[in-house]
């Protein structure tokens, strides 16, 4: 990458930055992520994740753009050994004071994955990353590698995400380029308002995806689609069952999710 793309990049970081530093805000006053229920002792994971990483007691667990720390600290109260980091310095603030709160012994730091992934160890049993966070990195090769850095031989790779077909219908492309979607966009949560904010969106196909985990040593254990979000977060969604939303387009149900579980050779 040269030298004035990586200026670009560095830029956009920061847009992408302020913008969640703000959502940050918003969402911990949401019903969505309703933190007063976390806070009471209720579960933030889903059943797909707690059914794909399984029983993470005693393990090292390295939760990638964890926003304010959630999952992360539900992964920590199953017995894991967390380390959580995000962008956001607002997001990473709140994590810990959640972690304060709770007394719980998550490290979260404050960077961006790809930044991270210069410097990390193999020292993870699991990378655990979900629900909308590829299209806010610019280089999904990087990304591959610093999961494949994080991990020691044998640890494991968990990603949920939502399905680029998605992005289609919202008017996105499909297949990665250069230059991102620069959007100005409310955020998702149902306290947002009127208030918007700039960011800098990429796509990445699930073919290059799953492509760059395989140039750095990752084997795909589990590949899966699903047709339904436990997040009502699209306009277009209905709820076919509690916690459980799907897309109806001409008579058929869109795919929402894909997830993948792949593990270091």
């Amino acid at each position: 990458m040269n030298e004035i793309m990586e200026d670009n990049i560095e830029a956009l970081l920061q847009l992408n930055q302020q913008a969640w530093d703000r959502r940050t805000e918003i969402h911990l006053k949401s019903k969505f992520y309703d933190v007063e229920g976390f806070l009471a002792g209720q579960c933030k994971l889903n059943p797909l994740e707690l059914s794909l990483l399984g029983d993470v007691r005693g393990k090292n667990l390295l939760h990638l753009q964890c926003h304010f720390g959630l999952e992360s600290l539900c992964w920590s109260r199953r017995g894991a050994w967390v380390t959580g980091l995000d962008l956001s310095p607002t997001a990473i603030e709140q994590a810990n004071r959640l972690a304060q709160q709770t007394k719980q012994a998550v490290h979260f730091i404050c960077t961006d994955v790809l930044s991270f992934g210069d410097e990390v160890k193999p020292e993870y049993d699991w990378v655990y990353t979900s629900y909308g966070v590829l299209c806010w990195l610019a280089d999904i090769d990087r990304w591959a590698q610093t999961v494949a850095k994080s991990l020691h031989r044998g640890g494991k790779l968990c990603l949920i995400e939502f399905h680029p077909a998605v992005d289609l219908l919202l008017g996105y492309g499909y297949f990665s380029r250069d230059e991102p979607d620069i959007e100005v966009e409310s955020t998702y949560t149902e306290n947002a308002g009127t208030e918007k904010q700039r960011v800098a969106l990429w796509n990445h196909s699930i073919g290059e995806v799953m492509s760059a985990l395989l140039r750095h040593g990752m084997a795909i254990e589990h590949f899966q689609e699903h047709r339904v979000s436990p997040y009502d977060c699209f306009a277009n969604l209905t709820e076919r069952a509690p916690g459980q939303f799907v897309w109806q387009q001409d008579g058929h149900e869109m795919p929402l999710l894909y997830s993948i579980v792949a593990r270091k050779q």
